[in-house]
């Protein structure tokens, strides 16, 4: 998947993350359950962004993957 496309789901990750927050303001009673929902969408995006970058650290250095969301190229 290029990069573009890795953006674009985090983007839209965020944005679903995003509307139940907002959802939780207006309904309290389902406050928690809709909070639960928008951090499993925030780790989504951080998932997807951390698999990136991964990849990209890994095509970058040559090495096997580190298990890491920082690398360093010289």
């Amino acid at each position: 998947m290029n990069g573009l496309a890795i953006m674009e789901n985090v983007r839209r990750y965020r944005t679903i993350a995003s509307l139940y927050r907002q959802t939780a303001a207006f309904r309290p009673l389902h406050s928690g359950s809709l909070l639960a929902q928008a951090r499993e969408w925030e780790h989504r995006a951080v998932a997807e962004l951390e698999a990136y970058f991964e990849a990209f650290c890994q095509a970058a250095s040559g090495n096997t993957p580190t298990h890491s969301a920082s690398c360093a190229v010289n």
